[in-house]
């Protein structure tokens, strides 16, 4: 398996649960072609928390990665010329160029969003926009992928964003197997609002979460509104406001989302026909099935198997933005 170097590039004030999340999802496995180092500037690098990180690698090292991520720094000032000659450098040789949360700050500042689509931390999108009118922002999302230019919404956000890098390098059950190892949500859809009024239960209110681990383990059956409201003993408009109010988008979206998470890694994992994995997923029949491939995913089930199914390898680790089509 050909290595893919990743650099996670620290900013002076970065935030350590930003940094920490890339440096967890991208550490070195046996199923995984990754290699993660954690860059500087300086060796000696200053958090938000007060304390202080020892970097391995320089900028050196991120000129020769394949994918730079930068987490989130604060407060957001614009980094050095080096650093943003740097981030520049990538963006132009092609590289895979990432932000999680305000490091879209850098990326904007260094060029690499120009004429693209990006998102930041909702608290600082208005900053976001008014500093860099080349940029479009997109406010309520969780990420936002242009390719080989990634950036995501508010801290966690930056977990959907790098499990989405990893489905997209190597398929949906290395994502969810790393998913699994964080107790970790296998897969939420960039799409989402970042902002979820209502993060946690109020008193007196208990989470949906059990009502969404009960259709998980159920996806091939028939699963309606009413019949998810009827498990969680709510009200059908209840249980729909709730729900919107816990995860950032509607029951029927979030069903089809798992039921295209599931069908992606039954095509990968099991040699099932492309008809039985639609009714073990929920979608019903094949044509069902892809047609919300082309959807959600842009390419078809077997093409889809060919790409990432037991029998194959994945492309060159190198290249994540040819293996993102499926």
């Amino acid at each position: 398996m050909t290595v893919h170097r990743v650099a996670v590039l620290a900013l002076d004030g970065v935030t350590p649960l930003d940094l920490a999340i890339p440096a967890q999802i991208f550490t070195t496995r046996p199923e995984t072609p990754y290699e993660m180092t954690l860059c500087a500037l300086d060796a000696k690098v200053a958090t938000t928390a007060g304390f202080a990180l020892v970097a391995d690698g320089d900028l050196e090292r991120v000129r020769g990665a394949d994918t730079v991520i930068v987490p989130g720094f604060e407060p957001i000032l614009q980094p050095t010329d080096a650093v943003l000659g740097t981030l520049a450098e990538a963006r132009d040789r092609g590289k895979r160029v990432v932000s999680i949360c305000t490091g879209a700050f850098a990326l904007a500042a260094a060029g690499v969003l120009d004429g693209l689509h990006a998102t930041t931390h909702w608290k600082h999108i208005d900053e976001f926009e008014r500093g860099f009118p080349a940029v479009t922002v997109d406010r309520d999302v969780l990420y936002v992928d242009e390719g080989d230019v990634l950036t995501s919404a508010g801290v966690c956000c930056g977990i959907d964003l790098c499990l989405h890098l990893v489905r997209r390098d190597l398929g949906a059950a290395v994502a969810n197997e790393i998913a699994r190892g964080l107790v970790a949500a296998p897969h939420r859809d960039g799409g989402q609002a970042q902002y979820v009024p209502a993060p946690v239960a109020v008193a007196g209110e208990a989470s949906l979460s059990g009502t969404r681990g009960w259709a998980l383990d159920r996806l091939g059956e028939p699963l309606t509104l009413r019949v998810l409201a009827r498990h969680a003993g709510l009200s059908q408009r209840t249980f729909m406001r709730r729900f919107t109010e816990e995860t950032g988008t509607t029951p029927l979206q979030w069903l089809l989302n798992a039921r295209i998470g599931r069908a992606r890694e039954l095509l990968e994992t099991t040699d099932h026909s492309v008809e039985r994995v639609a009714r073990d997923c929920g979608l019903g029949t094949a044509a069902n099935l892809r047609l919300h491939f082309r959807r959600a995913l842009g390419t078809t089930p077997t093409a889809y198997r060919r790409a990432f199914g037991r029998s194959t390898s994945p492309g060159p680790a190198g290249s994540p933005a040819g293996l993102g089509s499926g």
